[in-house]
């Protein structure tokens, strides 16, 4: 069992922290200085129906302000949201956009009801979070993600010193749980699954030297072969042997649109993500953890039209989607009862918890109907 299955599951939204303006190298991508609020801000409809623009109800928040996330932490707590997962990221070699983690949520006088986690979201920065060039695809790659294993040692090193140690950090039989995003880019940096594996075994290693029980090590799911040689691409593996042979302990998703035809009513698309989780939970070695996103479209990011939307995602559909989660840990109680949410902020993918000017709270009143909230003694 997890150790913060405090109202019995645990609901972990990832959070995009990318809504302040804190962080000097966001300018290149958001020059106005508040982040990826000012894509929200110009958000537009792009054919007559399209639900855009929407607004948030809390305002252009900045979510690196403890006083902010005070706020935005109380009310995913009372309406059962009790873990949140952050998406990290390290480009040219040091850390991006930690400070809605390092200055919202740390500093926050009530971060004690929901834990956190991170997600290293290890994939290229391309033209896509910058509006003005997001629509040409020409290719263009702003940072590369793939570290070689003496950078790995040098990002893990901080993950272990600053993150992992926190008596708030999620963890899983006393092991601190990290996310990898990108599995590709994590093996063509560290040349291939050997050194991916050793490189694992230093960094449970190193874990336990830092006083920790060890790692749990968790993989986001989306791709269904590797490339795992490191060097000609003459050796492929499966998802289900990459997760065998690294040594991740589970895994589960971080968005519908990896691996079903999103373009569609949220009702037809509801059967596939559970026959997913189903497939998921019988074909891997370790726990998956189902995986509820709340919508998909991301319009907002682009000047021209983008196909591809869910559509009529609305708060009954979730709480059914909810619910359907919940019963799938119903019926796995050998595994910790976890389900991840896409997402408690990603306004500009269209699938967010926060409360908007569409449904108000109704999202977040989902959670609530579904798991109940998060008991005021665990402040």
């Amino acid at each position: 069992m997890s150790d913060t299955a405090r109202h019995g599951y645990d609901v972990a939204a990832y959070v995009w922290p990318a809504y302040t303006g804190t962080e000097p190298r966001a300018r290149g991508f958001w020059p106005e200085g508040n982040g990826e609020w000012q894509t929200v801000r110009a958000a537009v409809a792009k054919f007559p129906g399209h639900n855009w623009p929407r607004r948030p109800l809390w305002g252009y928040c900045d979510e690196a302000d403890p006083y902010v996330m005070e706020m935005q932490l109380a009310a995913a707590a009372d309406h059962g949201v009790n873990v949140f997962i952050y998406d990290w990221y390290w480009y040219d070699n040091r850390p991006f956009l930690e400070q809605c983690l390092n200055h919202g949520y740390l500093k926050a006088r009530n971060n004690g009801r929901v834990k956190f986690y991170l997600m290293w979201a290890n994939h290229d920065a391309v033209n896509l979070w910058d509006r003005r060039l997001a629509h040409t695809e020409d290719g263009n790659v702003i940072w590369r993600a793939a570290v070689e294993r003496r950078e790995f040692e040098r990002l893990a090193n901080r993950l272990i010193d600053r993150y992992f140690t926190h008596p708030n950090y999620y963890t899983i039989a006393g092991k601190p749980v990290f996310m990898v995003y990108d599995q590709q880019n994590l093996l063509d940096g560290l040349g291939g699954i050997d050194g991916t594996r050793e490189a694992f075994d230093w960094f449970r290693d190193r874990a336990v030297r830092a006083g920790l029980p060890g790692l749990h090590l968790q993989m986001c799911a989306y791709c269904q072969r590797f490339d795992v040689s490191g060097v000609d691409g003459n050796r492929k593996a499966t998802a289900a042997e990459l997760v065998a042979q690294a040594g991740f302990d589970s895994l589960s998703h971080y968005q519908y649109v990896h691996f079903t035809n999103i373009d569609r009513d949220y009702a037809a698309l509801a059967p596939e993500v559970v026959a997913e989780w189903e497939r998921m939970g019988r074909e891997f070695s370790v726990p998956y953890f189902p995986h509820v996103s709340l919508g998909w479209d991301n319009n907002p990011r682009f000047q021209t039209f983008r196909p591809g939307i869910i559509t009529n995602n609305t708060p009954a559909q979730i709480e059914a989607m909810l619910r359907a989660a919940k019963a799938y840990v119903d019926r796995h109680p050998d595994q910790p009862p976890l389900i991840t949410v896409n997402s408690w902020n990603e306004w500009t993918e269209t699938s967010y918890l926060q409360p908007d000017d569409l449904y108000g709270y109704g999202y977040l009143e989902a959670v609530r109907k579904v798991f109940g909230a998060v008991p005021l003694l665990c402040a």
